[in-house]
């Protein structure tokens, strides 16, 4: 990705925040043994300041969409605590194999990052030791074995809504980890983190953004019944 392709993805810009739309396949910064990432690319979204945005929240390198940067220190510290408290209303859309037990409904399941005999690690559902997690879903759609999720997680554990879809026996398409994703010919994640909404300043609406989903989930969500809509939808750019 070119600094100029990072701006075009810009959904919401002011004083205090960035919103862009991230794409799939690409962390949001360097591993233990560097490669490609977004923050790498982050000295593109100074637009005047001395220095770079850096991340509020994360996504993980295979998920799309919504990701808030703060411009300065001052206001990553507002913003940590608006995702510390869960006043961050974030929603993702999915498309998943199977369907679940029911059509709508809430996953309360406590998850806890494990250790694997790899030397990598994965989340579990542990009722000891895990900390609270909570997933609201609804169906948008189903076709062939396939069901379109929106959700709205309340926490913000890491793979929470992976492990969560997993849980309730219908895994994320694509999912290496907790799903049939990772074999030769399998196909991307489909998560994408559709809209975010931020209480950030208290006298005003909340801040909103909305991304459109990746080019590789079209196939699946129009399978499903979704009908495609005219573009991303965001404040308006200071």
């Amino acid at each position: 990705m070119t600094p100029e392709e990072l701006q075009a993805r810009l959904l919401y810009r002011d004083g205090l925040m960035l919103i862009i739309d991230k794409p799939a396949g690409l962390p949001v910064h360097a591993g233990p043994g560097g490669g490609e990432n977004l923050e790498a690319l982050f000295d593109a979204l100074r637009f005047g300041l001395p220095r770079p945005p850096a991340l509020a929240h994360r996504l993980d390198r295979d998920t799309s969409g919504c990701l808030v940067l703060g411009r300065h220190p001052k206001a990553l510290r507002r913003l940590a605590r608006l995702f510390s408290e869960n006043r961050v209303e974030k929603t993702y859309w999915a498309v998943v194999e199977g369907a679940p037990e029911k059509p709508s409904g809430t996953i309360n399941l406590p998850l806890a990052k494990h250790s694997t005999k790899k030397g990598g690690w994965r989340m579990l559902v542990d009722a000891e030791a895990g900390k609270p997690a909570v997933t609201t879903y609804r169906t948008m759609g189903r076709s062939d074995g396939l069901t379109w999720l929106e959700l709205r997680p309340k926490t913000g554990r890491t793979h929470q809504i992976r492990v969560h879809c997993a849980e309730i026996g219908c895994p994320v398409l694509g999912d290496p980890v907790y799903g049939s994703g990772g074999a030769v010919g399998a196909p991307p994640l489909h998560l994408h983190s559709r809209a975010i909404s931020l209480p950030l300043y208290p006298k005003k609406d909340p801040v909103a953004a909305t991304a459109e989903p990746p080019d590789h989930m079209h196939a699946a969500l129009r399978a499903c019944g979704w009908a495609g809509s005219p573009g991303p939808g965001a404040g308006s750019l200071q």
